[in-house]
């Protein structure tokens, strides 16, 4: 059976769209300046979130199974990663500063997500790991596959190929972050 889904209300829209604007200003993030596209994003996220019950990303395909889709679920896993390398976020929902600025001109990113078949390799290597070494030994060891940024103002940590643009806590830039471990 096929479920069909209302349009969200405006109201709906504006909310989410002034909590979204807000939650990125405070996590030093810029929302795409094209407002009708922002518009448009937030309605998927709306549809995907009475359809599956989370927010997945609407530019990607969800599997209603929110464990297998955490990695999906708005803001992605992979919006740091992406942000910092092409300037904008998967679904550009999410910008740099010198997108916002008018200083770059958006293009098509990649998806970093991987495929079924690679994601259950990995699952395969983790377990294998957790047997050898203990559950949360390989946790931390996993995690710990990218590099810690810490930001020498408020001592904020975050684990990522490069460091944020801005503290989330502090607000200062990424130069006043340091390679942590």
């Amino acid at each position: 059976m096929t479920q069909n889904f209302v349009e969200p209300a405006s109201e709906e829209v504006d909310k989410l769209s002034t909590r979204l604007d807000k939650d990125a200003k405070q996590g030093g993030y810029n929302l795409n300046p094209d407002a009708d596209f922002v518009r448009g994003l937030i309605k998927g996220l709306l549809i995907n979130e009475k359809r599956y019950g989370y927010r997945a990303c609407p530019c990607r395909l969800a599997s209603g199974d929110k464990s297998e889709d955490l990695d999906l679920i708005c803001p992605c896993d992979y919006r740091d990663a992406d942000v910092t390398e092409f300037g904008a976020c998967y679904c550009a929902l999410y910008v740099s500063k010198v997108v916002l600025l008018g200083k770059q001109e958006l293009s098509s990113i990649p998806e970093r997500r991987l495929p079924a078949e690679e994601k259950e390799k990995l699952r395969q290597k983790q377990k294998a790991t957790a047997d050898v070494l203990g559950a949360d030994i390989a946790k931390v060891a996993f995690k710990l596959s990218l590099p810690v940024w810490r930001c020498t103002v408020c001592g904020y940590l975050c684990a990522r190929e490069a460091p944020p643009e801005i503290c989330p806590i502090c607000k200062v830039g990424k130069e006043r972050f340091e390679r942590f471990i």
